[in-house]
């Protein structure tokens, strides 16, 4: 048995890896996988090296820090080829760029790193930060309000609730790391074929999610009960419209694909940030070895 550590519950964002273990691409590849949703206070990086769980999702920024911080994990394979993390004004809002946000209170996540590059690359001097929380309650009850936010999500529900907002994508930021899937450098050495199989598998499931979403969404209902199918359907074209999983090509052969430059471009973003504890080679925290089995 393998398992997948989740980053967060059951949802449409990570639909393809549920499309490939229902329509048998995981047993096909000789894996009994089980995916697992995020523990409450639990960290993906733990669980996976910890041996919790034999691969999980995350970003590449966050595979680069982990591995500063001493944990040798590996990314295998791109979940999502741009972040679909954005930040969610009010239709009448003055902020309509990056540069505009300064003078300006944000909610986001406690230490966002995309915050510290926008503040750093706009130059902006007068950014205060709060937590995020996981409603868009004082979002709806302020104009200006300012809100980290999925534009795979948020946005129906400001919709459902009578709001007219405007996003802007933090990956045209010039801040743009791919989402991945990862294991340890460990057992990537001791098992490659399982780490093939598995990103061979879950390849084929996002190309079936992409192309009929419908089939695993109602099964995501079953899983994860806080969804509705309004929702989802908006997740799902969302995804396709802005192009997260196949690339700006739209083209299901980029599912999947990393570069090189990519990943040391966001090395040197995070280094040039000071986030980084010790150097690393960004080459060695990331293989393209199992794309190409």
């Amino acid at each position: 048995m393998v398992r997948l550590q989740l980053d967060w519950y059951p949802q449409p964002e990570v639909g393809g890896f549920f499309a490939a273990q229902q329509s048998g691409y995981y047993k096909a590849e000789g894996l009994d996988l089980t995916i697992l949703p995020l523990p409450q206070y639990g960290s993906v990086a733990q669980q996976v090296a910890t041996g919790k769980a034999e691969f999980g999702l995350g970003s590449s920024d966050q595979i680069l820090e982990w591995n500063a911080n001493g944990l040798p994990l590996l990314a295998v394979a791109a979940t999502m080829q741009h972040d679909p993390q954005a930040v969610m004004v009010h239709e009448q809002s003055p902020i309509r760029a990056f540069k505009d946000l300064d003078g300006h209170t944000i909610a986001a996540q406690t230490g966002a790193t995309w915050l510290k590059y926008v503040i750093s690359r706009y130059g902006l001097h007068q950014v205060r930060q709060v937590p995020t929380t996981l409603s868009i309650a004082n979002f709806l009850a302020d104009p200006g309000y300012v809100q980290q936010i999925f534009i795979t999500s948020e946005p129906f529900f400001a919709k459902q609730a009578g709001a007219t907002v405007r996003t802007l994508l933090i990956s045209d930021s010039g801040y743009d790391p791919y989402r991945v899937q990862f294991t340890t450098r460990q057992f990537a050495a001791q098992h490659p074929d399982v780490v093939a199989k598995f990103v061979r598998a879950s390849i084929l499931g996002w190309r079936d999610y992409l192309k009929d979403p419908g089939p695993t969404n109602a099964y995501l209902l079953t899983l994860n009960p806080a969804l509705n199918p309004a929702q989802e359907s908006y997740t799902a074209e969302a995804l396709k419209r802005g192009a997260f999983i196949t690339g700006s090509k739209g083209d299901e052969s980029d599912i999947g694909v990393m570069s090189p430059e990519r990943w040391r471009k966001n090395y040197m973003q995070l280094k040039s940030l000071g986030i980084l504890v010790s150097p690393i080679d960004p080459a060695s925290v990331y293989s393209l070895e199992y794309l190409r089995r």
